[in-house]
């Protein structure tokens, strides 16, 4: 049955469609809509609201979703090691490189400048981590208007990067890889990581993305379920902080990969003087879906060139921080092998005098693959953090959907949603 709604008095919005209703349809009898929170199409646990003039879109009211799950408050609770088990679930498409975040921030509170052997291995698998956040996100929007070989086509190369995230931290979807000032081992074998790697960036994924691109990119149906929807322009990303492909899709240059560059992405990555990666940002003027489609299969081509550049360019050396630091875990051998290894890794790991961070609060922000990643975390000078704080790409990006949707009908909600690729860990924390 219609639910009858009273009409905000002057609720407008920018986009014509919208104006078109306001000003010819009588808004005083719309249907409402729950959109999820266990729709197919919203792949997790987020809800909109939506209120419907027939099958047009008059209102959007998105809402968080029912994860529930005090990820942030947890920070407060877990040492600095410790919490890269909650980090990696805030963005389960591409657990690693929010590990990788996280102990960039905190070794920025630290002070400490890790190895150019951890540089460049975390820059792997953080291109790694944008290949397999990417590859969901096209498929899905394949999936979701009916191309469901385009989702087998991006779905098969992301098991590879589950091989090579086990192969080198024993676990498939949330590697937990990182540690203060290095990772939690070092390659297992180096050989073989080199060959899992350039079969993967050389052969599954060219033809996987190729096989894509050819099915939707000029496929009639997948265009025009894409072209024209979801606009947003230019000043208006600017405007909604948003960031990542849902900003450059729009025009905005912005990627702190460039903008405000760290680990290999920085001069001198390897400590001998070496250039930094060269790659190029895809940009897009239209702003609509399939501007966003487009970025993001161009992204992952980028990726590929970036980690082109820096397989066969892995330093030799310690993949951990040690020398005098005592903020970081000693090496086995010295834990095994002298009283002072086994004393500090006692500190670190089993009592809660390891820690001595300064009293201060430090911000360290990455390019993900959705934007702008960023952890700020405050330091009462105790083993945890006083307060972590995060600054989700997701969840910034959500905030559009109102502005997106609002006068498109009711199954282009699908598309663009699709589009921003909500993660719904990101969302409710």
């Amino acid at each position: 049955m219609p639910y009858t709604i009273r009409p905000d008095e002057g609720y407008d919005t920018d986009i014509e469609t919208t104006k078109y209703l306001n000003e010819h349809v009588d808004t005083g009898d719309r249907w409402v809509l729950n959109f999820g929170p266990q729709h197919p199409a919203t792949h997790t646990t987020l809800r909109l609201v939506l209120e419907l003039d027939g099958e047009r879109i008059a209102r959007c009211t998105p809402h968080i979703g029912y994860l529930h799950s005090g990820f942030e408050k947890l920070g407060e609770h877990l040492d600095y090691n410790q919490y890269v088990t909650i980090v990696s679930r805030m963005n389960y498409l591409s657990p690693i490189a929010n590990d990788i975040c996280w102990h960039h921030a905190v070794e920025t509170l630290f002070g400490i400048e890790i190895t150019p052997r951890a540089k460049v291995l975390r820059t792997i698998m953080a291109e790694m981590a944008r290949i397999q956040d990417h590859l969901l996100c096209l498929g899905a929007a394949a999936l979701d208007l009916g191309a469901f070989t385009g989702f087998l086509y991006a779905f098969n190369p992301r098991e590879k990067i589950y091989d090579i995230c086990d192969y080198i931290s024993g676990q498939r979807f949330h590697p937990d890889w990182t540690r203060v000032g290095g990772a939690m081992q070092d390659l297992p074998d180096e050989e073989t990581f080199k060959r899992m790697i350039k079969n993967f960036i050389h052969d599954d994924l060219p033809t996987a993305i190729n096989d894509l691109d050819g099915l939707v990119s000029r496929n009639r149906i997948f265009i025009d379920r894409t072209q024209g929807i979801g606009v947003l322009t230019h000043d208006e990303a600017i405007a909604w902080s948003a960031s990542g492909p849902m900003a450059r899709a729009s025009g905005v240059r912005r990627d702190l990969r460039k903008d405000e560059p760290y680990l290999c992405y920085a001069d001198n990555w390897d400590g001998q003087g070496a250039e930094k990666v060269k790659f190029s940002v895809p940009l897009a003027e239209e702003g609509d879906v399939y501007a966003r489609f487009q970025v993001r299969l161009e992204e992952v081509k980028q990726s590929i060139k970036i980690i082109d550049q820096l397989i066969d360019h892995i330093p030799g050396g310690p993949i951990d921080v040690f020398a005098d630091s005592k903020m970081v875990k000693p090496d086995k051998n010295d834990v095994y092998g002298s009283i002072e290894g086994l004393i500090q890794h006692f500190e670190l790991i089993m009592s809660n005098r390891g820690w001595e961070p300064p009293i201060a609060e430090a911000y360290g922000a990455h390019e993900t693959a959705n934007g702008e990643l960023g952890y700020y975390v405050v330091s009462d000078g105790s083993p945890r953090a006083w307060r972590v704080k995060t600054r989700p790409p997701s969840f910034i990006n959500y905030q559009l959907m109102p502005k997106l949707i609002e006068g498109h009908m009711l199954a282009d909600i699908v598309a663009v949603i699709g589009s921003i690729n909500v993660v719904a860990a990101e969302l409710d924390r």
